[in-house]
């Protein structure tokens, strides 16, 4: 079975519209390529009862968790509170991020920064390739900052832990009606088991009117449902296979 993800991105800028939520396309897309199914995606709101019930529901559920958000030295950065209210441990100051921060802050702003060091009691510090500012990681919670420049700094020092067996996937570009190539897909999913398909119309570009993907992990069930949809369609209707 494949690993699975849930994905919480934090931030009542999000909501408000003020602020275009991209880290969690990011995130779905690096985990895919890592092998990892993405099962469920989440906005909220930089609330602690809302981050608490919704971590603690998506970290039973799925194999690994990924928030993004709401871990600054402002008022409204609670999702460590919220992390750690979902699993009912205290919030404790890590010595090592203390100390980072005091040597780094000036002391005017250092009372405030050291809200950055506040991690739920029994979280776990990563400092994997060289991260300057350690990535936290609680039970199967990975907790990364909201701004993307840093959340990928931090996702590609620590990605390689996540990889699992890789999805295959096939690309066919048709120019059709999706409602005449509908039974055709319906048929080449009950013919071969684990494969995903989707199909995306577009307004025609480049020719062709529907991208079809077949997705697996078995990459003889993605080539062979590949060649029966081949040789089911048109090939006047195929503009290219990837």
């Amino acid at each position: 079975m494949s690993k699975s993800a849930a994905i919480v991105i934090i931030g009542d800028e999000i909501l408000s519209g003020q602020i275009e939520d991209c880290n969690s396309f990011y995130f779905t897309r690096e985990l895919r390529e890592l092998g990892v199914v993405v099962k469920y995606m989440a906005v909220i709101p930089d609330d602690v009862d809302e981050i608490a019930k919704t971590v603690r529901s998506v970290s039973e559920k799925y194999d690994l968790v990924f928030t993004s958000g709401g871990i600054g030295p402002t008022h409204d950065d609670v999702t460590i509170d919220g992390i750690a209210k979902a699993f009912d441990v205290k919030v404790v100051r890590d010595p090592s991020l203390e100390k980072m921060i005091l040597d780094k802050f000036e002391d005017k702003s250092a009372e405030a920064a050291l809200k950055m060091s506040e991690i739920p009691e029994g979280a776990t510090l990563l400092n994997e390739n060289g991260l300057k500012f350690p990535l936290i990681e609680f039970r199967n919670v990975f907790i990364f900052p909201g701004i993307p420049e840093y959340l990928k700094t931090k996702f590609e020092a620590i990605k390689e832990r996540f990889r699992d067996k890789p999805f295959y996937v096939r690309k066919i570009f048709v120019k059709m009606h999706e409602s005449d190539i509908a039974p055709l897909l319906e048929e080449t999913l009950s013919k071969y088991d684990g494969i995903k398909i989707g199909s995306y119309p577009k307004v025609e570009k480049d020719g062709y009117s529907i991208k079809i993907t077949i997705e697996s992990k078995d990459r003889d069930s993605s080539d062979s449902a590949l060649e029966h949809l081949k040789a089911k369609v048109d090939g006047s209707s195929i503009i290219k296979v990837e």
